[in-house]
């Protein structure tokens, strides 16, 4: 027993050592004015632009931030990661505490992104345990602004329900709502996971863990991200049991850090100072029928052809209408949200297909108010060029973003009620009227693809993958101009 104690005391002496070869900086920040939350921070001899805020584990009843916090610098920072432990206040009841801790200091990374060297759309969280599930919750449920970039998930607590996770997380966490179905739902974080909008994550886990089982935690977070064609790794070593962290006494250690940082080199980074473009649609822009669409999509093809020098994220959600009282208004949506906290040099908008169905179009006498509240929440400086009702702008406007308004490719079949008759002569020319009205620049999709039946999935709506191809290479055409 001594000889492990001794050996355990020469590796952390080692890694201390490391530490200060890679660390040029190490400091405290207080995140409360009574201290009792800090972040600490490492920032690296050399920077790669990447930041890693570390959240340790404990079951919400402690911090183990050592194995599962500081003792990870020396690897983050010899990578060039500048690195964050968030020590956080513990629930008591009280969920929002860790919450907000943890939020603070991704405002506060970001904010300082500048001054430390760090790209701050390059910033990703790590959580361990039920550190782990408040990094998936900060990564389903905060604000665009305040979500990571990327997520690094050991052995982490996933679900809410005591069953089938581990009890004591989640009573404390969730304290008396432990008791509330819709909230054990809520934040048993798989059931939060959405589309385009969660953070690409890496799950890292050992298959004999007897305290956080992976089918019912790990494994299903990973599930609901393939499922939503989201970007999701997951490495399970044979054997570490719970809690292995980044301690060198893990058998897979190397292997594990090997293969942790070959995901971390591979993720594809966007510049800051790339010209950043929204595509807000409904299920045309969402992918609707491509696997994996969020790698496969007219979106995800769009940045390929416009390149390094552009950031284009998709903002589709299936389904949705520009009416807003249509059946699902896009912009009640979370992904609306979103894609005004991006702060888009670019916008691509292609809504409509969803509001000609009969029961949607019965409030067609409003998609006209409500596609110039879309383009005056985007672009607030419009205003003014609104009120010159039915006046068509001498010069196309000038503003940032610049937006474009894509009309609906033809429905060559009349699937889910959505009407071709009611594209052509009620939602394109309201449109093109709004184009001429504000000076913006109309897509003509429905033209273009007039002849591309082979271009549709077979419910006569959807693009194939010819077709979203198709989409990126016309759209990628105008933005040029």
């Amino acid at each position: 027993m001594k000889t492990v104690r001794l050996l355990t005391l020469v590796c952390l002496l080692l890694t201390s050592l490391g530490i200060q070869a890679q660390t040029a900086r190490k400091f405290t920040i207080n995140l409360t004015d009574d201290a009792k939350a800090q972040m600490v921070c490492f920032l690296p001899e050399s920077s790669s632009g990447k930041a890693v805020v570390g959240i340790p584990g404990g079951g919400y009843s402690m911090l183990s931030n050592t194995h599962e916090g500081t003792l990870a610098s020396g690897w983050m920072n010899s990578q060039g990661i500048a690195y964050f432990v968030v020590n956080y206040r513990l629930p008591e009841g009280d969920r929002t505490k860790p919450i907000s801790d943890v939020e603070k200091a991704f405002r506060i990374v970001r904010d300082s992104a500048a001054v430390w060297g760090i790209n701050p759309r390059d910033v990703g969280i790590m959580g361990f345990s039920a550190g782990g599930h408040l990094a998936s919750v900060i990564s389903t449920h905060s604000p665009y602004e305040l979500r990571p970039d990327f997520t690094i998930l050991f052995y982490p607590v996933i679900s809410m329900d005591e069953k089938v996770s581990h009890v004591w997380s989640c009573r404390n966490f969730l304290g008396e709502d432990q008791k509330n179905p819709a909230l054990v739902r809520d934040f048993s974080t798989q059931n939060a996971v959405k589309r385009h909008l969660t953070p690409p994550a890496v799950i890292i886990m050992a298959n004999d863990d007897r305290l956080v089982p992976p089918v019912t935690n790990g494994i299903a977070y990973y599930s609901a991200m393939r499922n939503a064609g989201n970007e999701c790794s997951m490495f399970i070593y044979p054997s570490g049991d719970h809690g292995f962290g980044f301690g060198p006494w893990f058998k897979y250690h190397d292997q594990m850090l090997n293969e942790l940082g070959a995901w971390l080199k591979a993720r594809q980074t966007p510049k800051p100072d790339a010209i950043r473009v929204a595509c807000i649609g409904n299920s045309i822009t969402d992918g609707h029928g491509i696997d994996m669409a969020p790698q496969h999509g007219y979106p995800a093809l769009l940045q390929k052809k416009l390149g390094d020098g552009y950031w284009v994220k998709n903002f589709g959600v299936s389904a949705r209408t520009m009416l807003q009282k249509g059946d699902f208004p896009y912009m009640n949506e979370t992904a609306w949200k979103d894609a005004l906290a991006f702060q888009p040099d670019i916008v691509i908008i292609k809504l409509g297909t969803n509001d000609s169905k009969p029961h949607n179009w019965q409030h067609g006498g409003e998609f006209k108010q409500d596609l110039e509240q879309m383009i005056k929440s985007l672009a607030p400086q419009l205003a003014a060029q609104g009120k010159k009702k039915g006046k068509k702008s001498k010069t196309p406007a000038v503003t940032k973003p610049r937006i474009f308004l894509c009309t609906p490719i033809p429905a060559f079949k009349s699937t889910w009620d959505i009407s071709d008759s009611v594209i052509v002569n009620n939602i394109i020319p309201i449109q093109q009227e709004v184009a001429r009205q504000y000076g913006l620049k109309v897509i003509d999709l429905h033209t273009l693809f007039a002849d591309g039946a082979d271009l549709v999935q077979p419910d006569g709506i959807h693009p194939n993958e010819k077709g979203v191809q198709r989409m990126a290479e016309i759209i990628a055409q105008e933005l040029s101009k």
